[in-house]
């Protein structure tokens, strides 16, 4: 019987990762293409062919894309009209009236234009009231005006957004009829249907970047499909969302904004599921790749999850796994500022031209080449096993950067760059633990991305982390966790009122209803009941506040008494503070319909090596602390199970390097996962250099 392999692949803005499974052995083969700006699919297809698998050995596709997100943050999506309620065709527009940090501190900010121009906001005859009865019904004839001039701005997608239309959608699911009844195909957005909950400015915007990146996803899923068909695959393309559950091709086609954060949720999704291999629940997730780090933090093995997100300063309220992004990678290229001090991104050299190692054009010194001038990454090991990085090319860029800067030492320059980047990385993780009041020290850091290994420990010590995890295959760490990613649907009804037990009969009827439309769409999907999981929360907050909390409850046994009692326990837990005498108000009710797939089983780390000496392929000079030290090189792939390393130390593998700096140690547990641990000392030390 011929094998059955499992695809992951990570679109990234460097290189698309790939990863295959065998389902009866566990035997994992990676690989990895350079990407290809604007033909993602193109870079997709080369890398399935790279991996050397018959497509008819294939058994199911996932993978994340950044069609989405790019083109929202190059404001490249297709043309929108919107359709709106009269009166509010500038909404969008005005927004919340206020800035966002850091912005409130900026005086040149200037808030950034809708993706929609006023002239193509078109304002129908309607008004629903705040309890969604109707107070002005839907005049059809304001409809087919403003349709017939949506259509003569040549939109490629309209975006239906009504007030108050997430408790009666309606008006808004005719006026979806009355555009498929004059142009069929035609995308359609309803507010109702991308985001059902309140708050008019949120719900209009999310819609209307839904509208303005489905063409794209259309476009982009159905030639993938295309060609993968072509090629002999007989299976369909699944898609991570955001939130950290997979996405059917249809879902994603209709709600692409769900695939905003589609790759980095992947890497946090294994995360989770090597945390809890190697038996650890607490983790910050340090995910370094060519163009951005994204870290998470993940508490008792439970991602943290945001419903309220920002992407190009736009309003974005859907669920999504709580993903903090910097622009500093491999590839960010390092610039002096006006003043004479070094900066390093946020701009990347990608894959095309690429960091000047590279040798296809690129000129500008980047973080990668700086670690290569350091020998902290090898000349003679192709990078991604394609691109073979060239030392006198990385010199030259360096050097051109030291002649603006008085000409500085050339390899105390190219630490300084690293140290720069290394410290825009640790202020993200601070974001997501100090400033909310968690302690990094007592997580554990799981680095992965093609240069998260070799960059972990400089972040741990700024951090005074004592315990780093690098597991197996982390440059394709996130293509891997797309495998071990559920079918995930999120659902969500707006439902104000103060918490109390007459109440809950309401909230228990409203659970009911959501549980049978997520257990029916499932259903639709082909799963079993046994392979379903439905998960209910409240989203709750104090009397007056403005902003909520989601609490997780069980509606068969949930009590008043007991809900405020978690809310108050999560207050305290969030913000330091709660009122237990405080009225408590439930804003939202939300559903998490879950279909169990199929895990891959991973079998213990086996090595045909014996001896570390097997596993040792060179030994060249690395820079540390302003002198070259001799340092050994291994190869992972080789190292003998439970091997011991003491720093310093190379450990090169296909797709990252895991650099062991002097005055740490490594050993390799049951799974083949790397973990490093600080010499007391050496935290001391770096501790009072900080």
């Amino acid at each position: 019987m011929p094998a059955m392999f499992l695809i992951g692949i990570d679109v990234g803005g460097t290189f698309t990762d790939l990863t295959a499974i065998d389902e009866a052995t566990g035997r994992v083969v990676v690989t990895k293409v350079p990407s290809e700006r604007r033909r993602e699919a193109a870079a997709v297809l080369t890398g399935l062919r790279a991996l050397g698998i018959e497509s008819r050995d294939v058994r199911r596709v996932v993978h994340g894309t950044t069609v989405g997100t790019n083109a929202v943050l190059e404001r490249r999506g297709a043309p929108v009209a919107v359709i709106t309620t009269a009166g509010f065709r500038d909404l969008i527009e005005i927004g919340r009236t206020k800035r966002n940090i850091p912005a409130l501190f900026v005086p040149t900010f200037v808030r950034p234009k809708p993706v929609v121009d006023r002239k193509s906001r078109f304002e129908v005859t309607e008004r629903l009231n705040a309890d969604g009865s109707v107070l002005v019904p839907l005049d059809m004839g304001s409809v087919d005006r403003a349709l017939d001039a949506a259509f003569a701005t040549g939109a490629e997608a309209v975006a239906v957004c009504l007030l108050h239309a997430y408790l009666n959608p309606a008006h808004e699911h005719a006026i979806a009829d009355a555009v498929k009844g004059k142009r069929p195909g035609l995308p359609v957005s309803c507010s109702a249907d991308v985001v059902a909950e309140y708050r008019e400015f949120e719900r209009f915007s999310t819609t209307v970047l839904n509208a303005y990146i489905q063409p794209l996803m259309e476009r982009y899923l159905d030639a993938l499909e295309r060609e993968l068909v072509a090629s002999g695959y007989r299976t369909g393309v699944l898609t991570v969302g955001s939130s950290g559950g997979v996405l059917t091709a249809e879902t994603a086609k209709r709600l692409p904004l769900k695939t905003i954060f589609s790759g980095p949720a992947g890497g946090v999704s294994q995360a989770v599921f090597v945390g809890r291999q190697a038996g650890l629940q607490d983790l910050i997730t340090y995910d370094m790749g060519g163009t951005s780090t994204d870290v998470c933090l993940v508490r008792r093995l439970s991602p943290t999850i945001a419903t309220d997100n920002l992407i190009a300063a736009f309003p974005v309220k859907t669920p999504q796994v709580d993903i903090k992004s910097v622009g500093a990678g491999g590839g960010s290229i390092a610039w002096v500022d006006v003043d004479g001090s070094l900066q390093v991104g946020p701009h990347s050299a990608g894959a095309d031209p690429g960091p000047a190692s590279y040798g296809l054009g690129g000129r500008e010194a980047t973080v990668t080449d700086a670690n290569l001038l350091l020998g902290r990454v090898s000349a003679s090991r192709p990078l991604g096993g394609t691109i073979r990085l060239d030392p006198a090319l990385a010199r030259e860029a360096i050097e051109r950067m030291a002649a603006k800067l008085a000409g500085l030492d050339l390899h105390r320059l190219a630490e300084g760059i690293i140290r720069i980047a290394v410290a825009r990385m640790t202020a993200s993780i601070r974001e997501i633990t100090i400033q909310r009041g968690h302690d990094p020290r007592d997580f554990t850091l799981l680095a992965f991305g093609g240069a998260g290994p070799m960059h972990a420990i400089p972040v741990a010590e700024e951090l005074e982390i004592t315990r780093i995890l690098v597991p197996r295959h982390p440059g394709n760490f996130s293509a891997l966790g797309l495998l071990a990613s559920d079918i995930k649907h999120d659902a969500v009804r707006t439902r104000i009122g103060r918490l109390s037990e007459a109440g809950l009969g309401r909230l228990r009827r409203t659970f009911s209803e959501m549980k049978t439309d997520g257990a029916a769409e499932l259903s639709e999907e082909g799963f079993a009941a046994s392979d379903m999981r439905l998960h209910c929360s409240l989203d709750l907050r104090y009397l007056g506040q403005a902003f909520e909390l989601a609490v997780p409850v069980d509606p068969e046994t949930m009590t008043a008494s007991g809900i405020a009692s978690d809310f108050h326990g999560r207050h305290l837990e969030t913000y330091g503070h709660a009122d237990e005498t405080g009225e408590v108000e439930v804003v939202n009710l939300r559903l998490t319909a879950w279909g169990l797939v199929p895990k891959p089983d991973f079998p213990p780390y086996r090595s045909e090596t014996v001896t570390l000496g097997e596993a040792r392929i060179e030994e060249r000079p690395v820079y540390f602390n302003d002198s070259f030290l001799s340092c050994p090189v291994y190869q992972r792939e080789r190292l003998p199970a439970g091997a011991g390393l003491s720093g310093p130390a190379i450990v090169e593998e296909f797709g990252a390097t895991t650099v062991l700096f002097p005055g740490w140690a490594a050993a390799l547990d049951h799974w083949g996962n790397l973990l490093l641990a600080a010499d007391s000392a050496r935290l001391a030390r770096s501790g009072s250099d900080a």
